[in-house]
């Protein structure tokens, strides 16, 4: 495949990726929107964590980045809870208060990653990059072995002849 057509590819992927941001800061969430929008992603935002797992439930998402800190509950919680309805949804931690704590407990509740505010466009750039990838090469894998699964199967039912 050409180069052109590789980044082709992802600017589709881009276009159809859906990304949540959840964060009680209006000014946070319009600029990581229009940073995350700018590069062609479908973009969403809730200003606490209940507002998040009501549009985590009605909508399908990729990536959700949440604030530590949100009015109704605390971020990991939000994780711990979205962990549950939506196991599959990379969640990227976000905090303007780093702590070891913070961090370890991000990650035990299921964070994927773990930024520290202010934002840097480029990092987390880079980053929401790099999960979704591994996201996309999850679910390829998936994929393959579902239809490598299905062939087995129909070749033991005899619905296939076997190759020779």
């Amino acid at each position: 495949m050409s180069t052109k057509g590789k980044g082709q590819n992802m600017g589709r992927r881009a276009r159809k990726t859906r990304i949540l941001i959840v964060d009680d800061d209006e000014n946070i969430r319009k600029t990581l929107s229009n940073i995350l929008k700018e590069k062609g992603y479908v973009v969403d935002a809730a200003r606490d964590g209940e507002e998040a797992i009501l549009k985590s439930k009605a909508n399908f998402y990729n990536l959700a980045l949440l604030d530590i800190r949100l009015p109704d509950m605390e971020g990991t919680e939000l994780l711990a809870k979205m962990n549950e309805t939506v196991p599959k949804m990379v969640k990227i931690i976000l905090t303007g208060y780093p702590s070891m704590e913070n961090a370890i407990e991000a990650v035990n509740k299921g964070a994927d990653g773990y930024i520290v505010k202010p934002v840097n466009p480029d990092k987390l750039l880079s980053i929401i990059k790099k999960h979704l990838t591994k996201q996309e090469e999850s679910k390829r894998y998936t994929e393959e072995k579902v239809a490598e699964f299905i062939k087995t199967r129909a070749i033991e039912l005899g619905h296939v002849p076997r190759s020779r």
